[in-house]
Order: structure tokens, then sequence, then C-alpha cells
């Protein structure tokens, strides 16, 4: 039984509450913005050959005929060209390594990143109660994936150019006028 908490004088009696964590998934969201794709990838952990093996499967799956595929991404110790190399072989990497141009969100800035607003809704329409294991987690997302992707289903990113000066300012070089 659970006791209660110490109370105040003139307080309510109140208990504090538990929660008994099931497990854990990591979730890799890749979105295309322009094309309203999206692509959620359910992973025991964020490791190395986790975000590498994702990678891969942008490259091979799911944008097989692009030149060069422009990620935006946070700036976490996985995402780097020696995950690859840790993954795979050298060529194989190399390869891989060679159709992508990475760009990595400031830190404390992944709110720039477009994945994150969409993250954010998957948080709300899907993730947003108990789920009991990963098999229901990987088909709940990917029925969530399938309709926002049936529905062409867009975001509103209104972060502008200016507003990157005023809120980016440490990141803009200020240039002073010559005298």
């Amino acid at each position: 039984m659970i006791q209660p908490l110490p109370m105040a004088p003139g307080a309510t009696e109140r208990y504090e509450s538990t929660y008994e964590r099931n497990g854990v998934s990591n979730l890799f969201m890749f979105f295309a913005p322009l094309e309203n794709w999206r692509h959620l990838k359910v992973t025991d952990r964020r490791a190395n050959a986790d975000w590498a093996q994702c990678m891969k499967d942008l490259v091979d799956v799911h944008f097989p005929d692009a030149e060069r595929i422009v990620l935006v991404q946070d700036n976490l110790s996985t995402h780097t060209p020696a995950a690859l190399y840790s993954a795979f072989a050298p060529e194989e990497a190399k390869r891989i390594w060679d159709k992508l141009e990475l760009h990595y969100t400031p830190k404390h800035g992944s709110w720039l990143n477009m994945a994150e607003i969409e993250l954010s809704v998957l948080s709300r329409q899907c993730l947003k109660r108990r789920i009991p294991d990963q098999p229901t987690l990987i088909r709940e997302v990917a029925a969530w994936e399938h309709e926002r992707n049936r529905a062409e289903a867009t975001i509103q990113w209104q972060f502008t150019t200016a507003d990157a000066r005023i809120k980016l300012k440490k990141l803009y070089p200020t240039i002073e006028p010559i005298k």
C-alpha cells in the first residue's frame, strides 16, 4: 500500500504517484516536408549502428534515385560519418556518406528541425498514452505514418531568416561599418 505524504497543517492528504516503466524504445523520424512524406523507425536504442542502418535505408530504400539527400538533424554523437564506418565496410560507408549532406541544428536548437515538429504531432496524436510493448508501438506508429502520408499532411513552419537573425543572433556575425 502506498503511504500518504506527510501533510502540512491545513493541507489535504496527498499521495505520490508511482510509475512502473515497462521498457523504452527509440524513434528515428525522417521527414521530407516538400513531399509531405515521413517515415519512422522504431529501435531498441539510439546507437551508432541504429543510426547507420537508418541512413542506409534512407539512401537505398526510401530515396534510391536521389543524387544527394539533405538532412537536418540534432547534434548527437551518433549522427556522424564515424557511425557509418563502425557499422559497415569502408566502401559501403563511403557510398552511403557520399549521398548525404548533413546539417546540424545549433545546440538547444532542435525546435528548428521540422522533424521535431512532426515528432510533436506524433506525440499528441499517437503516443499520448501507455503503449504496452514494442510490437504494439511499431504497429501504432506505422498506422499513424500511413495516415499522415496518405493525407499528405503538412506542417506550418513559419521561421523566417529575419526571425533567425533575432533568435540566433549569437550565430550571425555583425558587420561594423568601416571608418
